[in-house]
């Protein structure tokens, strides 16, 4: 009996080994060349079809299965400008029937490369007929050959800055240098690349993400297995067919971990995936021409790049215990179809196309209008992962880096990489406010497609499945106070606008009043801020910019004496016409009365670039201090009775009387233009603050 007893303990014994073993954490690796065979072979990325016919660097498609026992995910990361969905899905079919993942647990993504062999029909460039089944059959032996490669492992994770290496691409136009879209209408305030001509823009139209992300994977004995980097930055564009700085960067790392390549049968493999990237590209227009390094190489721009990142990676630390979870969520999603007088322009603009692939770009967006009526809508995949206290969220999209800021700042997961163009290529998703300001972004067509409001429903489905698989509630985004904020706090404002918001319709009013303000249509969300650690700290400081709406806001009791204190940033130049714009207006919506008080910048009217007040339909006075256009400025309005003072950056400029005969009940307020809309804000505001009496400090 003590002899069975014996046995069972050492059966039970040995079951619990053997689940504790199975428990270990592993992961596996492994690249797979998908060069096209057959050339000339259809590139992506054009407007119009192009083909290649030689080959500059391997394209390459990278897998990292991880296991924890419990779970089994891949990621696959393919040097592609975009695959379709329908494609992926059927790589993932055939993968789970050859592997022990499911297809559900499967991330595939594409660098975004733009010298890639075409698997999918976009604008003026239809698939390859050649390779779109070879590409399915090279993912499923990437796949394959990684989870065959299944080691013990242990996980770290970096993120560091690498600002000098991306920057907003699209920037807003100014008013009256709108032009013309493809359709024959003057719709475009923002586009890409408008900032090389600084004349005619009044600055960027979103934020930067300058994080750049390592998923460090190392073997049980520490020896370097794989590391999937995440970056924001477009493509670098490379000559023929190409991986792109993406390739380079991959092997970089192989390069300088594991230079002398030990272990043949299980070899480290380094893979970059593309961040939110839609709105971003190399090439920062904030600097001047003559000072920026515009004939850098991509061997150079990568091995910065390296650079930074290896500093990074040697401060990594790691943990073995690693549970892994993965969801992912299907729906439809509508397509921004034309209405009957587009549709029949469409209709006139193809009707000699025939079998022949559209000329131009007009026969390109007819072409689109057509495709896009005929398929109404479309599903798109959006998918969250955990790896230990990793979260990665994906987006089947060219995602906006705003997009990808509010996903990393409300994720549950301190740790949060965004991988856009994963399991699809379903175009840009731009935030619905840049809709307004059009440009190339938001031309419907199935690089743009998809519905107004498709960018927040993504981001929310990317954030609840983040919440699922972290098992806990998502964050709640809030800047921090700097001792300048907490002053205006502690001088008990009327309301606080710190103006921090990632998209309309609220102005949040941070005094604890209530009285929130309204985003009106032209108001663009994020971007950097005045830089003051007496603002707040530790981060980047965000503001609105405006561009053609207001904020307004309604302040119940305000009499006559009260004050306002704010920061600006004007991006409109003071020789484009007669105001360059109004900061702040009290009066009447849509109206101009003789009553009202505001306060703007001057332009051809005779006071270039100064402060101007002007009560009712007259100019009182102005300011003797010309505010350079571009830099941050703080501004504050006392009025008290018939007294005005106009302050900037804490000198006095105006001072002046001015009859403070406000009838009761005129307590509408404007910021980013005048209560008529005449010559509204072109540019960026910040930490507004209205207070009864003269307490703006």
């Amino acid at each position: 009996m003590r002899r069975l007893w014996h046995l069972l303990q050492a059966g039970m014994a040995f079951c619990l080994l053997a689940t504790v073993a199975a428990a270990e954490f592993r992961a596996g690796a492994a690249v797979v060349d998908v060069t096209p065979q057959v050339l000339p072979v259809i590139v992506n990325g054009g407007v119009l079809s192009r083909s290649l016919s030689k080959v500059n660097t391997p394209l390459n498609a990278r897998a990292l299965v991880l296991d924890d026992g419990k779970e089994r995910i891949a990621i696959v990361v393919v040097d592609s400008c975009m695959m379709p969905r329908p494609l992926l899905d059927d790589a993932k079919e055939l993968a789970a029937a050859h592997t022990d993942i499911s297809k559900d647990h499967m991330l595939i993504s594409a660098t975004h490369t733009h010298s890639a062999a075409s698997c999918m029909g976009a604008l003026g460039t239809p698939p390859d007929p050649n390779y779109p089944p070879f590409l399915i059959d090279k993912i499923v032996e990437a796949m394959m050959a990684a989870e065959r490669n299944l080691q013990p492992a242990k996980v770290g994770f970096a993120k560091t800055d690498a600002a000098d290496y991306t920057a907003l691409r699209r920037w807003i136009r100014r008013p009256d240098r709108v032009v013309e879209d493809p359709f024959g209408n003057f719709t475009v305030r923002a586009n890409m690349h408008s900032g090389r001509v600084w004349d005619d823009v009044t600055g960027e139209s979103g934020p930067e993400d300058p994080d750049l992300s390592l998923i460090s994977i190392q073997h049980a004995n520490g020896r370097p297995l794989a590391v999937l980097a995440n970056f924001s930055m477009h493509y670098f564009s490379d000559k023929d067919i190409s991986a792109d700085y993406f390739g380079l960067f991959c092997e970089g790392l192989k390069q300088r971990l594991t230079p002398e390549a030990s272990d043949k049968e299980h070899p480290f493999v380094g893979i970059m995936s593309h961040g939110c990237s839609g709105d971003i590209w190399r090439r920062d227009y904030k600097v001047p021409a003559e000072e920026r390094n515009d004939a850098i190489t991509i061997e150079e721009y990568t091995n910065g790049l390296l650079d930074i990142a290896m500093q990074a990676y040697e401060g990594i630390e790691y943990k073995s215990d690693v549970p892994l979870a993965m969801a992912e969520q299907r729906f439809q999603l509508k397509y921004r179809v034309p209405d009957l007088q587009r549709l029949e322009w469409a209709q006139r603009n193809t009707a000699d196309i025939g079998d022949e692939l559209p000329k131009n770009q007009k026969e390109v967006y007819a072409l689109e209008q057509i495709i896009l009526h005929e398929r109404q809508s479309t599903e798109v995949v959006v998918q969250a992962v955990k790896i230990g206290d990793i979260g990665i969220a994906t987006t089947p999209n060219e995602t906006y880096a705003l997009t990808g800021l509010k996903l990393k700042k409300q994720s549950p997961f301190d740790k949060t990489v965004v991988i856009e163009l994963a399991n699809g290529g379903d175009g840009y998703i731009p935030p619905p406010e840049q809709h307004l300001l059009g440009g190339y972004n938001t031309w419907a067509a199935r690089s743009a497609g998809l519905e107004v409001q498709a960018e927040p429903k993504i981001a929310e489905m990317a954030l609840q499945l983040l919440e699922q698989v972290a098992g806990g509630p998502r964050r709640v985004h809030s800047q921090s106070q700097g001792e300048e904020t907490v002053a205006t706090l502690n001088a008990k404002p009327l309301a606080f606008w710190r103006l921090d918001e990632f998209a309309a319709p609220e102005a949040k009013d941070s005094s604890g009043n209530h009285r929130h303000g309204i985003y009106e249509p032209g108001v663009v969300f994020f971007l950097d801020g005045p830089a003051s650690d007496k603002v707040c700290k530790g981060e980047v400081n965000r503001c609105a910019h405006f561009a053609g709406g207001r904020v307004r806001t309604t302040l119940d009791g305000l009499g006559s004496d009260y004050s306002v204190s704010l920061w600006f940033w004007n991006g409109m130049p003071t020789d484009a016409r007669d105001m360059s714009g109004w900061i702040f207006s009290r009066g009447r919506d849509l109206i101009l009365d003789d009553l009202g008080d505001h306060i703007g910048i001057g332009g051809t009217n005779g006071h270039a670039g100064t402060l101007v007040f002007q009560r009712g339909k007259n100019v009182v006075a102005a300011g003797k201090t010309p505010v350079e256009r571009w830099t941050w400025n703080q501004l504050r309005f006392e009025r008290k009775g018939n007294r005005v003072r106009v302050y900037l950056n804490g000198e006095l400029e105006i001072e002046t009387n001015s009859p403070a005969n406000f009838p009761a009940g005129y307590n509408q307020i404007f910021f980013g233009g005048r209560c008529d809309n005449d010559s509204n804000w072109e540019g960026r505001l910040d930490e507004i603050a209205v207070f009864a009496g003269q307490k703006a400090e």
